[in-house]
């Protein structure tokens, strides 16, 4: 039937979120009836609202965009990083429960443990080694002991994309000021368009999968080579030179090697995940043609 939703969809943290806010346009784009929310019109831990928010919008699919992202400062604020990445999710999947709404949310490649040398899967042995990811396994956990009888959890990692900040578009503002720039070149993951997750999102969320995706973009880089490419991208004159992770310490560890195996999800949706280097491109030149 022409002119029918897929689905109606709540995207909590839909309205300013990097991710929530392309979520948003790409679930609409596909056909979903959207209410995009913030924290301040619907608090995601009264789940009592949650409930409401769900029964009034006759919501199918509840997408979770809210988390504790700042991985350094994890380390010191272990209860607040818990509250957002494990009680929440968990909190959401109850809620879903009687809604029969399906839970879509947002994991990372920091359950891994860093020590692989080829793509990880979906089912490989998790192995988180900082607050972080701990917390974001954990709410992975909490989710499938829900008993919900459909969820999509989505690995992702290394986000960029337009309208907030991101490693990319930090990169190009300094590399606007400076003639060189360090970064560090052992640790290998994959970078994700926020564009590109949102879309993957849309399709998968018109499936009936349920379980664990990965979901980045295809092939893999160091933050030295996602720099680099930026830079070039721009046709900026700043070099940007290679460093170990010694070179610049940090209080959270990081995996070496946390590149994610698209597979299962191309198989779900129809198509394999474009290179993070296309994705990177068009993001650049969109920015650069945004601040001419």
């Amino acid at each position: 039937m022409s002119g029918e939703k897929k689905g109606r969809a709540i995207v909590l943290g839909g309205k300013t979120g990097l991710l929530g806010r392309p979520l948003t346009a790409a679930l609409t784009a596909a056909g979903f009836a959207v209410r995009p929310t913030t924290r301040s019109e619907l608090d995601p831990f009264d789940a009592g609202a949650v409930a409401a928010a769900l029964e009034a919008f006759e919501a199918t699919h509840l997408f979770n965009t809210v988390a504790y992202t700042a991985v350094d400062a994890a380390e010191d604020d272990s209860e607040a990083a818990y509250r957002l990445n494990r009680d929440l999710p968990g909190l959401l999947a109850r809620a879903c429960g009687p809604a029969r709404a399906v839970l879509v949310h947002y994991s990372t490649d920091f359950v891994f443990g860093g020590d692989a040398h080829v793509p990880y899967k979906e089912e490989d042995p998790t192995d988180p080694r900082s607050v972080y990811g701990a917390s974001k396994l954990a709410g992975e956990r909490a989710i499938q002991e829900a008993g919900l009888p459909r969820y999509q959890i989505l690995r992702t990692a290394w986000l960029f994309g337009p309208g907030k900040k991101n490693f990319v578009a930090t990169i190009l503002g300094l590399a606007r000021t400076r003639p060189e720039l360090s970064v560090v070149a052992d640790q290998v993951g994959s970078p994700t368009c926020t564009l590109d997750l949102a879309a993957w999102s849309a399709a998968l969320a018109a499936t009936d999968a349920t379980g664990i995706f990965h979901a980045v973009g295809s092939g893999q880089a160091s933050w030295c080579e996602l720099a680099a490419e930026a830079v070039i991208a721009a046709s900026l004159p700043c070099r940007v030179l290679p460093i170990p992770s010694s070179g610049y310490p940090q209080k959270a560890w990081r995996p070496r090697y946390s590149v994610l195996d698209n597979g299962k999800l191309a198989a779900a949706i129809g198509y394999a995940p474009r290179s993070w280097l296309q994705s990177l491109r068009e993001y650049v030149y969109s920015q650069e043609q945004a601040s001419d």
